[in-house]
């Protein structure tokens, strides 16, 4: 028996050394090298990097042809899937005895798609979970081989649960997948009428806006950290916020005054936030006092066009 593991970002990295202890791997699979930073260099996936360094035979094909070819010479028994970044096609999906399995970074069917860790935290879901799940033709509708559930933390941001989310997958990995690869164990089908969608993040959505309340401000600014980052338009510039917390002072919607320690207060709907750390364009994260006190004028408002 040999596997193929299909993943691209450091969140399917443990899942991908679970893996190995159970199976062969014949190949790693994951997304062409990209441009990254300001001076657009090409970077290697993380999976990559992990895969090279571990010995593994890597293949990052640019096409969907190019990958059911690939699929098709190998021929593997089981191919295991984490954020791999590319849906599978059905003439893929029959080549493997054992099909694909993914882990899937949600409790479902909550959440299926691309984004469901920044989706839970947005909405203020209580807890979320991690997956095991048999791939269908379907966009994760598949049989759920296994679940694990847990809280999300009052403080989580999407990078820090994704993390926690990865660690608990690669662990499921571990325990459950040996006993699917030996046919001791069948997946229950999802319920479709309990789905909700988690849409692609985009800079777009990620933009805060002062009619906001002080419970939703402070879960995107959470939820898009790091990506794809929320941000303030601020005398026509886009400032990214990191951090912040409830506000002391009872500043007008949409404009931004200082407190007593000099932090941002920005006034929305329902009350105010106190903006902590922000990234003005081209430059680093800085202390938000700092960055207050550079800018110039009495009054400081917050949104319209960047």
């Amino acid at each position: 028996m040999h596997a193929v593991f299909l993943g691209t970002p450091a969140a399917a990295v443990g899942s991908l050394a679970a893996l190995s202890d159970i199976i062969d791997i014949s190949r790693v699979i994951t997304q062409p090298d990209a441009p990254q930073g300001r001076s657009k260099r090409l970077a290697p996936p993380p999976v990559k990097v992990a895969a090279i360094e571990w010995g593994f035979s890597v293949s990052q094909p640019t096409t969907a042809k190019e990958l059911t070819a690939l699929i098709t010479e190998l021929q593997p028994t089981l191919g295991l899937v984490v954020a791999y970044g590319r849906l599978l096609k059905p003439d893929v999906l029959e080549i493997p005895f054992r099909g694909f399995v993914n882990v899937h970074f949600s409790l479902l069917p909550r959440w299926r798609g691309a984004a469901p860790v920044e989706r839970a935290i947005l909405t203020g879901d209580e807890s979320t979970g991690v997956s095991l799940m048999s791939i269908d033709e379907g966009l994760d509708t598949g049989p759920v081989l296994a679940r694990v559930e847990t809280p999300i933390g009052p403080e989580e941001t999407g990078g820090s649960l994704t993390a926690r989310l990865a660690h608990l997958g690669a662990e499921m990995v571990d325990d459950v997948l040996p006993s699917f690869l030996h046919g001791e164990l069948r997946g229950a089908p999802q319920i479709g009428s309990a789905a909700t969608h988690a849409a692609r993040l985009t800079k777009a959505e990620a933009q805060l806006h002062p009619e906001l309340s002080v419970a939703a401000f402070l879960r995107a600014v959470r939820a898009y950290n790091p990506r794809p980052g929320a941000w303030l338009s601020v005398n026509g510039e886009r400032v990214k916020v990191h951090t912040a917390g409830e506000g002391v002072v009872a500043a007008e919607p949409g404009l931004i005054t200082p407190d007593a320690d000099g932090r941002p207060n920005l006034g929305l709907a329902d009350g105010s936030i106190a903006l902590v750390s922000v990234q003005p364009p081209g430059k680093r994260i800085m202390c938000a006092e700092d960055w207050l006190r550079g800018i110039r004028g009495d009054t400081i408002s917050v949104g319209g066009p960047v």
